[in-house]
């Protein structure tokens, strides 16, 4: 069976308990919008809803979409969680931010929210985690 002419990925989606919160971080951490904001629906808490941020040329390469989750846990990072329980919430996916200089990066990404992980595998590479809990790398080269 041929591949289709017209399947192409354009986003990435994160789950969280607050979606416009989690937009708002990373689109300061990146110096973009937020293009699109949704508020909770009725029944919904306050902090639901939705929002989404765009590519902007030399800042995002991708559209990130950020959707609430009810159930939403924090991610554990590495595989090998500090509690031991295998049932911990695992890391599915994360961001890899290009930068420059990665002392600077980090430092900026601290000032917005973001905290450093303990774990950091590799000099050219800096782990962050977001206000929520899911890991991005900073990253060199």
């Amino acid at each position: 069976m041929p591949r289709p002419d017209r399947i192409h990925a354009t986003s990435v989606s994160i789950s969280t308990n607050a979606p416009r919160e989690l937009a708002q971080f990373y689109a300061t951490l990146l110096g973009v919008e937020v293009a699109a904001s949704e508020d909770a629906r009725p029944g919904q808490p306050e902090s639901a809803g939705w929002a989404q941020l765009r590519p902007v040329e030399g800042k995002l390469a991708m559209t990130l979409n950020f959707e609430w989750d009810q159930h939403y846990v924090p991610p554990v990072w590495p595989s090998e969680s500090p509690s031991g329980h295998r049932g911990d919430q695992q890391v599915m996916a994360h961001l890899d931010i290009w930068v420059d200089d990665l002392d600077e990066a980090e430092a900026w990404a601290r000032g917005v929210g973001a905290t450093t992980h303990q774990h950091q595998p590799q000099s050219n590479v800096r782990v962050m985690l977001d206000p929520h809990g899911h890991p991005f790398c900073l990253f060199t080269g």
